[in-house]
């Protein structure tokens, strides 16, 4: 299967913001959200999601690897991404939805979004900036190229070109593309990343007690990323905020063979903790397949590091 690229419709707020953003501190992730719940399909992670802006610029001015979609309630998207979603607080994300919705007087609500999650993102100063070939006016969203086909190849060469140059004199414009076959690039997730892809990866519910209020659950990095655990699905655990809390500070722990395991230490420091000693020994849930299951070294290192 060739390799494809996707020319989005760009809001110039958000791209001005994160491209002033990312001058002072490189983004590893930006979400590049529709106002509508709409689930998006037109790439596999590992392929390039190119920006082109809107009127009156109507030129391609970066992109970023496209890693996952989702569907999300705004606040959700705000806890993962922050000002990575183009936008300065939540309000101003809901404010800027609600602008393209027909209910679009509703800035108050917590709208569910499509999520187009993109890492390594990428803004070219202005005389980098290239003319999507063989555009419509009639675009209104996005545009798929084919790498194989001529104006596919040419956008493809033009991303590498100038990702390449650039990279030469400043690493935050590096990108894993080289001269050569259009390919899949292996994204590297970042926090905002890794929290989305943790909630659907397990379902949206939490591991240990398969709690399902979204807002309640949070992403945790089994071992932690400030010990060199990685931004990666194999290496997080969806679970509710109080545990998760507990899971960091050691009082409980998922052992290599999939249980929940708790530590006496809550009784002894804490005199309760009957919640959590219920759940002591029972089964976790994870993803049945193989390359999204928790990694059983890094199992083996909270257990043998963390828990108490």
């Amino acid at each position: 299967m060739g390799v494809t690229l996707v020319v989005a419709v760009t809001d110039l707020d958000w791209f001005d913001m994160l491209h002033e953003r990312h001058k002072r501190e490189p983004l590893d992730d930006v979400n590049f959200w529709s106002p509508s719940a709409t689930s998006f399909r037109a790439l596999r992670p590992g392929e390039l999601f190119l920006f082109r802006l809107k009127s009156p610029r109507n030129k391609i001015a970066g992109g970023g690897i496209f890693t996952h979609s989702s569907i999300l309630p705004c606040n959700v998207a705000w806890d993962a991404f922050g000002h990575a979603n183009g936008a300065e607080s939540a309000y101003q994300l809901r404010t800027r939805i609600a602008q393209y919705r027909r209910d679009r007087g509703q800035s108050e609500a917590d709208f569910r979004i499509g999520c187009r999650i993109l890492t390594c993102p990428f803004f070219w100063p202005e005389e980098d900036w290239i003319p999507a070939p063989s555009w419509s006016r009639n675009i209104v969203t996005l545009k798929r190229y084919k790498a194989k086909e001529r104006d596919g190849r040419s956008l493809w060469d033009a991303v590498v070109e100038r990702q390449t140059r650039l990279a030469s004199t400043d690493p935050k414009w590096e990108l894993a593309p080289r001269y050569g076959k259009p390919q899949l690039v292996k994204p590297r997730l970042g926090q905002g990343a890794f929290r989305v892809q943790v909630v659907d990866t397990y379902a949206r519910r939490c591991a240990v007690t398969r709690e399902a209020t979204l807002p309640a659950l949070e992403a945790a990095h089994i071992k932690p990323f400030s010990e060199g655990g990685p931004h990666d699905p194999q290496n997080g655990l969806l679970l509710r905020r109080d545990i998760h809390s507990l899971f960091d500070s050691g009082y409980v722990t998922v052992s290599p063979d999939l249980r929940f395991e708790v530590s006496r230490r809550i009784k002894e420091e804490f005199e309760n903790g009957r919640d959590y000693y219920r759940l002591q020994g029972q089964s976790v849930w994870v993803p049945t397949k193989a390359d999204l299951k928790p990694d059983p070294k890094a199992l083996s290192w909270h257990n043998e590091n963390c828990f108490r």
